[in-house]
């Protein structure tokens, strides 16, 4: 894994591949697939420690994140948070969500939850599956990405997913 973001510093994640993280650590192609099972794998790993990081920070820290504020209010703070952290992130979490196999893994799995979640508990009914995953779509690091290379401050694509947080919540 030190090697593997180190090459990254180095190169960037596009440019990092499985024969160039192998030879660099001093090992063969195949051990490195045993233990990622793809380069999609890889990625989300090296993202592993920032994930847990965020996700104890919407379920356990202070408000506006955390659970002491109101439903409203964590869901917009989930979603300046997450942004950020697309943004921040964008080239790991593009790389990871190329393989399906990784895309929807526990990381997202835990946000998707949490998203619904808080829909429920800011009153909204309906299918709260798909208004969660119409959340987290517009969470997504290359739609994010998108979205700046078009102009888009990131203040303004948070302002944008917070529009659409509040209508769904019927505010």
């Amino acid at each position: 894994l030190d090697t593997a973001r180190r090459l990254i510093a180095e190169r960037g994640a596009d440019a990092l591949t499985m024969d160039d993280l192998a030879h660099a650590a001093g090992v063969g192609k195949g051990t490195v697939f045993r233990r990622f099972g793809s380069r999609a794998g890889l990625m989300t790993v090296l993202l592993d420690e920032d994930e847990r990081a965020s996700q104890q920070a919407f379920l356990f820290g202070p408000p506006p994140l955390g659970p002491a504020a109101p439903p409203l209010d964590r869901l917009l703070a989930v979603g300046r948070a997450r942004i950020q952290f697309a943004h921040l992130h964008h080239a790991l979490l593009s790389a990871a969500n190329r393989d399906p196999a990784t895309r929807h893994n526990p990381a997202t799995t835990v946000l998707r939850t949490h998203l619904r979640v808080l829909l429920r508990e800011a009153g909204k009914t309906g299918d709260l599956d798909a208004q969660a995953d119409a959340l987290l779509a517009l969470l997504d690091a290359d739609h994010v990405e998108h979205q700046l290379a078009t102009g888009r401050t990131l203040d303004e694509v948070v302002a944008a997913w917070q529009s659409v947080a509040r209508k769904l919540c019927g505010r």
